[in-house]
């Protein structure tokens, strides 16, 4: 029965995850693709490192030529990170008909194409399952379990960090700034969040669930993307007081031939299922023509729960080997890129407006609405502590992107609006 050879590049949080369920899932493994598995190689960046998992000294290597060039391994997997000397690495071992997996949500996003397209003219697999949402089998549940629908529409929280800290400042009633330190102290953010709080991360794997949820190339520059940086407490309370829920969430929408990727702070009704999806937990919600709603939840991150994603990557690859398929899989973009104008894109909005307290000031600002032919749903109107003036919270019915922001600089300039204090899209609920 001959051994399939690993090497690994990456010994970090998920690296180790990866190594223990090698080893500790051996038995079943063996039994689902027929022979053992063994991490030959592991590439790191310092030797004497000490680690969460114990390797023989003889495993390590920094060089990682002495993984792509070894005839003996047959799949590489990355769990490294970077762009571009990852993309190069992983290049080379496609060239030199070695499987790949990878959990690199920056490096899909930005070079998946290119990749996936090395794979399959060097008749290669190269799966990322883990490079979405961790533990959670969202990719291989667009591509094999909904291959025969047609997706509407993708929402959901992908970045744990973000819906950590949106928990905590909701349920806790906490400021941001307090909540973050909190989550860096956890592990659950880096000591440079700007990648998750800012929107990049989730932004990122968006980007490769419209890839393949829509079958079109959508790159990192066509996502609208908005990060919970300027989400207050007081917003959170007021969308509390309206019956929402504040969670970062991309959404990929596809209306006919044309598509719309965002992510931004935005206000879910309460009573959606992603409402109650808290700490650092992930969610996607899937629309498909023919099967309606299914949604798929778990740990988005995490040693273990992003490693599972990874072998099961591996036991796919090494049955395709068995099968003589890899690289049969692939199957290039069947759509044109269209990306819906401002005009087309439709949402419902939750606006907060500081104002003057004085007569004909709300008759004002229904005009600016009605005359872009915008209604609403919901209207708070509540003093304030400085004297003169009032607050206004309006959630509007569905209104285009367009005619919104056309509303919003027209607010800005009228005379009786101090200040447009925060702005969001809402989901859910009734049209």
């Amino acid at each position: 029965m001959e051994t399939i050879s690993i090497g690994l590049l990456g010994l970090g949080t998920v690296g180790s995850g990866v190594v223990k369920i090698i080893e500790n899932h051996q038995d079943k493994i063996m039994h689902q693709v027929g022979c053992p598995v063994k991490v030959k190689k592991i590439l790191v960046k310092n030797i004497n490192k000490e680690r969460d998992v114990e390797v023989k000294d003889i495993l390590l290597t920094v060089e990682a030529n002495d993984i792509l060039d070894d005839p003996e391994i047959d799949v590489v997997i990355e769990v490294m990170g970077g762009i571009e000397d990852t993309r190069n690495i992983l290049l080379k071992a496609l060239k030199n008909k070695k499987q790949v997996v990878t959990a690199n949500k920056d490096l899909m996003a930005v070079h998946g194409a290119a990749l996936l397209q090395a794979a399959s003219q060097n008749n290669c697999d190269l799966f990322y399952e883990a490079s979405v949402a961790g533990g959670i089998p969202i990719l291989r549940g667009l591509v094999d379990g909904l291959a025969s629908d047609r997706i509407i529409k993708m929402m959901g929280i992908v970045n744990g960090t973000t819906n950590f800290i949106l928990t905590k400042m909701s349920q806790q009633q906490r400021p941001y700034s307090d909540v973050l330190l909190e989550a860096q102290k956890l592990g659950f953010a880096e000591s440079d969040p700007t990648s998750d709080v800012e929107g990049l991360d989730a932004a990122r794997k968006m980007t490769i669930l419209a890839t393949l949820g829509f079958s079109m190339n959508i790159g990192l520059e066509d996502v609208k993307v908005e990060g919970i940086t300027n989400v207050t407490d007081e917003d959170i309370q007021y969308g509390k007081q309206l019956g929402y829920t504040m969670k970062l969430i991309g959404i990929a929408q596809r209306q006919e031939e044309k598509v719309e990727v965002s992510v931004q702070p935005t206000f879910i009704v309460d009573s959606h299922p992603l409402a109650s999806v808290n700490n650092e937990y992930n969610a996607v919600y899937v629309y498909g023509e023919a099967v309606g709603e299914t949604m798929f939840y778990g740990p988005g991150a995490g040693s273990l729960p992003t490693a599972t994603a990874v072998v099961s990557d591996l036991v796919n690859v090494l049955k395709n080997m068995r099968l003589g398929v890899n690289g049969k899989g692939a199957i290039a973009p069947q759509f044109k890129k269209k990306l819906k104008d401002p005009d087309e894109r439709f949402s419902k909005y939750f606006l907060r407006l500081q104002v003057e307290d004085e007569v004909g000031v709300f008759a004002e600002i229904t005009s600016i609405f009605s005359q872009h032919g915008v209604s609403f749903e919901k209207i708070l109107q509540l003093p304030v502590k400085e004297k003169g003036l009032a607050e206004i919270v309006l959630v509007t019915h569905h209104a285009s992107l367009l005619n919104y922001e056309n509303i919003l600089l027209e607010l800005r300039d009228l005379r009786s609006v101090r200040t447009v204090k925060s702005s969001y899209r809402v989901e859910g609920g009734t049209k």
